[in-house]
């Protein structure tokens, strides 16, 4: 077999694996596998797909929390299923023994699986292959390539283990750093175990991603042997998630002292990424980035394959085969700001229209939410009482209103359809990192419009993403209190379901008076043709307390290694 069949045989081994495989939850090696740990690890195929299978614990932005979104359990929407396990984040029922989003054994199993891969994926693994001869039509020697892309291999490893360890400590604080698969025996009934604080586990990511950084590839074209491939870790999206977790790192809930050198590294980390303009730019048009595959403004992705799974769950209830799921609050629709003067809309001299409160509002709302005579597929939406979505229908929305992003409208949904599309839900992209940058130097600077030492602003930064989203500058001389405001206003509106509302509220420290505050909604009243009354509801009353900024250790785990419980479970 030539060079060039090997690897399409190895990419198509890889497809395979990566489909069908399941993200069972486990430790140590599957025995029952046909192939032993040895074989797996002296095989360029295997070992490539052993790696590959890790990437199905990245985290899903559709229906991961009981099958909702877990913007359901933030101010942003209320899921319509009372019975769902999100409501236990909204009424308060998270215990150590009941968490709907408790990732703890999933990350691990994650970062154990990678431990693995880093001690048996090794150059001398590769042996076998010392004396392949095989040139591609570059004349570059087979073996050379095998070890090209074991260097991206164990690069991408690292990054993922310092991808989940960022995914446990920002949910349950400091968590035990284990970098052995052999340390731990973690079938045993009793282990000894040690939380690491949470500023060492964010010591040991940047150090982590430090040394990974510069052997990530740049970009996965066809020069790995890999026939290029999409969804991979990049150079950039090592740089992403060091960016979001410096933030993180620097914000109110882990900096109670406001230490500002910990903004000064959120700051910097963040430009390491936005002078990459060669590489990655926004997208030109907001509605448009999320259905596009391969946006420039995309750094870092999890694909899912063709389904229309997510439209079946999240159309409006009167369509064919809709179903509602998701349904956007109130409290999220007000803060989209008026589009010609950039106020928000109870603000004096807004412009906002009560008895038409959809008109002239941030472009983004309506590529966000589908509101009472928004179109879509085919006809306007109508939530007004006794229209096509809306009560006394069974599963119309709670709210009245439905998701209307990440969704495809060239999925068919309908009685006899089955038109499917490809999904690619976002980890890191371009319009996050000039948050993160406008957030850490608003913070580490005396004013918003002070350039910091890397030549921009905060202000700088958020009109970045003001400009294409086609609204107003953000205005000179705020102050860092009113610009901090109206910033995590903006971060809301930008990033709304892509998995931060939930978190930011907790870094921020705000919880009470955001995830503990009534969740709203609208009532539609059709008048006449083309007229309309809208009262405002509430929709669930909430709970939240200071305690769950962060998840409780799960009870077993407390038991089993003897670690610490967060504080107030």
């Amino acid at each position: 077999m030539n060079i060039i069949k090997k690897r399409i045989a190895y990419y198509c081994v890889f497809a395979a694996t990566f489909l069908l495989q399941s993200c069972t939850d486990f430790f140590s090696f599957d025995e029952t596998s046909a192939l032993t740990e040895d074989m797996v690890f002296q095989g360029v195929g295997s070992q490539r797909n052993f790696l590959f299978n890790i990437f199905s614990y990245l985290p899903r932005m559709d229906n991961s929390v009981g099958n909702s979104m877990l913007d359901c359990a933030s101010d942003d929407a209320e899921y319509i299923n009372d019975f769902s396990s999100i409501q236990r984040f909204n009424s308060g029922n998270i215990t150590v023994s009941l968490n709907p989003d408790d990732r703890w054994t999933h990350n691990y199993a994650g970062i154990q699986k990678c431990n693995k891969f880093l001690e048996k994926a090794t150059v001398e693994s590769l042996d076998t292959y010392k004396n392949n001869n095989n040139k591609d039509r570059d004349g570059q020697g087979y073996y050379p390539l095998v070890l090209k892309n074991l260097q991206y291999l164990r690069a991408e490893a690292r990054f993922l283990r310092a991808f989940f360890y960022f995914e446990l400590i920002k949910r349950y604080g400091g968590v035990p750093i284990i970098t052995s698969s052999d340390s731990i025996n973690f079938d045993a009934k009793k282990i000894s175990l040690t939380r690491n604080t949470f500023h060492e586990c964010v010591g040991f990511i940047v150090t982590e991603l430090n040394k990974t950084i510069p052997d990530l590839a740049y970009i996965h074209d066809t020069s790995d042997g890999l026939l290029g491939q999409t969804g991979r870790a990049t150079y950039g999206a090592g740089l992403a998630l060091k960016s979001r977790l410096l933030l993180y790192a620097a914000s109110p809930l882990f900096n109670p002292d406001n230490d500002p050198e910990l903004w000064e590294k959120a700051a910097g980390a963040a430009h390491d990424l936005l002078r990459e303009k060669s590489r990655y730019e926004l997208e030109y048009t907001y509605g448009t980035l999320f259905l596009t595959q391969n946006s420039t403004e995309l750094i870092f992705e999890r694909r899912i394959p063709d389904s229309n799974t997510f439209e079946r769950d999240n159309f409006p209830i009167g369509y064919d085969g809709g179903n509602t799921g998701t349904c956007p609050s109130q409290n999220l629709v007000d803060a989209y700001e008026m589009r010609s003067t950039g106020l928000p809309i109870h603000a004096e001299g807004s412009g906002y229209n009560e008895n038409n409160p959809y008109q002239g509002r941030d472009p983004r709302l309506t590529e966000t939410v589908l509101y009472n005579t928004s179109f879509w597929s085919g006809r306007e939406v109508q939530t007004w009482n006794g229209g096509l979505d809306a009560p006394p229908i069974q599963n119309a929305s709670k709210t009245g209103y439905y998701l209307k992003k990440y969704l495809n409208q060239n999925v068919k949904i309908g009685s006899g359809q089955n038109i499917t599309q490809r999904h690619t839900w976002y980890l890191f992209r371009m319009g996050e990192i000039y948050l993160n940058f406008a957030e850490a130097a608003n913070e580490l600077m005396d004013n918003p419009d002070q350039k910091t030492e890397w030549g921009m602003s905060a202000r700088d930064a958020v009109n970045v993403i003001r400009k294409r989203a086609r609204m107003p500058n953000f205005p000179e001389g705020m102050t860092k209190e009113a610009f901090r405001e109206k910033l995590r206003n903006e971060r809301r509106v930008e990033l709304a379901f892509e998995g931060h509302r939930f978190w930011d509220v907790r870094r921020w420290n705000i919880g009470k008076e955001t995830l503990g505050a009534d969740l709203r909604g609208v009532v539609v009243e059709k008048i006449s043709n083309n007229q309309y009354r809208y009262t405002y509801k509430v929709v669930e009353k909430r709970y939240f307390d200071d305690k769950m900024n962060l998840y409780p250790i799960p009870y077993a785990e407390t038991i089993k290694a003897g670690l610490q419980q967060n504080p107030g479970w």
